[in-house]
């Protein structure tokens, strides 16, 4: 293989190589919107931003190469004149014209519903509950949660027996996680959602540490009481959405209970 093939070569194999970067970015882009964490969605992201970067790079070394690259190549290796060998007289060989097979067609079926599934969309803090914001410290990207653990009993550290379903009746519900990288004063919210409707919620400056366990958001007077249906309850990290968890509660809903005033005698 002489110098122009060996650049040629080259350049095709950058040109193969960026494709696959290309490829392997919208892979790890796909992949992050799996994740629930946002600093690992996050992380996931630069990755693949990181790959589009490098098949730029390798399509403009393609680009280079057969261009700007040989020229110096040959500056320093300059190519050798070979003696021209005088060409024998050789018979023409007659052309014999053989009939090819041309394939029909195939359709092929376009589906008219798509597999794929539908974003779900980014939960998102109501403007009510940002007005009643009053942490003027950032939020740290790094910061970590883990999955919420719910009960309907908290020992000051973790959840008791902690469950996804739970019976009627309620008192008090608890959802318990660890947490690593916040920093103290930042605003932080929970919302708890019944059927999609905000029945409670807290939202203060952070007040404990930087990292470890027992941090927990606790709903005890839902707007409207405790009723059967799914619940789920997000997390929040100044206006960054953090962490979700869901929890279903069975039964029938409770009534109040009216005590009998006895009648009156009258005169």
């Amino acid at each position: 293989m002489d110098i122009h093939a060996g650049i040629i070569a080259a350049s095709i194999l950058m040109v193969a190589a960026a494709f696959f970067a290309i490829r392997g970015a919208i892979r790890v882009m796909q992949s992050a919107r799996k994740l629930a964490f946002y600093s690992l969605r996050r992380m996931r992201n630069a990755n693949a931003w990181r790959l589009f970067l490098l098949a730029l790079l390798l399509f403009s070394c393609a680009a280079w190469l057969p261009i700007f690259g040989e020229p110096i190549v040959f500056d320093y290796f300059p190519p050798t004149p070979t003696a021209s060998l005088t060409p024998t007289i050789t018979l023409t060989p007659t052309i014999t014209l053989t009939p090819t097979l041309t394939l029909i067609p195939s359709l092929t079926p376009t589906p008219l519903v798509s597999n794929t599934p539908t974003l779900t969309l980014t939960p998102f803090l109501p403007n009510a509950i940002e007005a009643l914001f009053v942490g003027v410290v950032t939020p740290n990207p790094d910061a970590l949660f883990s999955p919420l653990q719910f009960s309907t009993e908290f020992d000051g550290t973790n959840p008791i027996d902690p469950k996804t379903v739970f019976e009627l009746p309620i008192q008090a519900m608890y959802g318990g996680f660890d947490y690593n990288n916040l920093l103290p004063g930042v605003q932080w919210t929970a919302l708890w959602y019944h059927d999609g409707q905000l029945i409670c919620y807290e939202t203060k400056p952070w007040d404990g540490g930087t990292g470890g366990i027992g941090g927990y958001t606790e709903c005890s007077n839902p707007i409207g009481g405790w009723k059967a249906g799914e619940y789920e309850v997000q997390i929040f990290m100044g206006y960054e959405w953090m962490v979700i968890g869901r929890f279903i509660v069975l039964g029938a809903d409770a009534t109040p209970t009216f005590t009998p005033i006895p009648p009156v005698a009258t005169p």
